[in-house]
């Protein structure tokens, strides 16, 4: 649990967006503080009411945040992959949080201890103005996603994640069973499985063995709803992309 330490050089940690915005100085004394980590897949990074030591910056695997009901059942509130950090309660001084963190795409990342991401909050500078802006908009994801999952149809929110979950990658294939997709989404697989096949139908993905290649990306966000550009321009506006060297 809380991923596993492995060797990577430490420039690696700029693949990570949030890192490779902060200003030169904070980088600089953040840098000796990264501990690089590999985030294999269903590693839970932290349990619903649980505390973690940690904040993870991935740089090129997905975790997804998932609210976990007494029966559990679970459905995704919010994906985070090189865009962002994993264990906002830290800094915005809740300690804990109900929902758990799955990695959902396996790979790498950085993980920076409470104390120092505590530290640089509360001298109330560049850090927590940059992590400032960034919950903004993960609300703005997890506020979207409740508002899809209520009124839009499942082939439009098989899109939104499709694309949601692209735009926290590198490339434009995912590694996911159906029977995952489902859980993220908290419907039936056989609802997994039809929406998939009207995409490929369409030729907008290729899907064969848990293996999703999108086709046709201009079609896929014609055929989402509206979801998605909300949560992208969301994104795009509060964190503008900048570099630390």
């Amino acid at each position: 649990m809380n991923g596993v330490p492995v060797t990577l050089p430490p420039h690696a940690a700029l693949r990570n967006q949030l890192l490779a915005a902060l200003p030169r100085d904070e980088w600089l004394r953040w840098l000796p503080e990264l501990e690089p980590v590999k985030l294999p897949l269903g590693e839970v990074l932290y349990e619903s009411g649980g505390k973690t030591p940690y904040v993870y910056f991935p740089t090129n695997a997905i975790v997804s945040l998932l609210y976990v009901l007494e029966d559990g059942a679970s459905a995704e509130i919010a994906v985070v992959g090189f865009e962002g950090v994993v264990g906002i309660s830290i800094f915005m001084g809740g300690g804990s949080t109900p929902s758990r963190a799955v990695v959902q795409s396996a790979g790498s990342g950085f993980r920076l201890r409470a104390d120092v991401v505590k530290e640089e909050f509360a001298r109330s500078g560049p850090v927590m103005h940059l992590m400032l802006r960034y919950t903004q908009a993960l609300i703005t994801q997890m506020a979207q996603t409740a508002v899809c999952n209520r009124h839009h149809s499942l082939d439009q929110q098989l899109c939104r994640w499709l694309l949601l979950s692209l735009d926290r990658l590198q490339g434009n294939q995912l590694v996911m069973t159906q029977e995952l997709i489902a859980n993220m989404l908290g419907v039936r697989r056989e609802g997994v499985t039809e929406a998939a096949l009207k995409l490929q139908k369409s030729a907008l993905i290729s899907y064969s063995r848990g293996h999703i290649s999108v086709l046709d990306r201009p079609g896929l966000e014609a055929r989402t709803c509206e979801c998605y550009a909300v949560v992208k321009r969301e994104y795009d506006r509060l964190l503008p992309g900048t570099t630390a060297t």
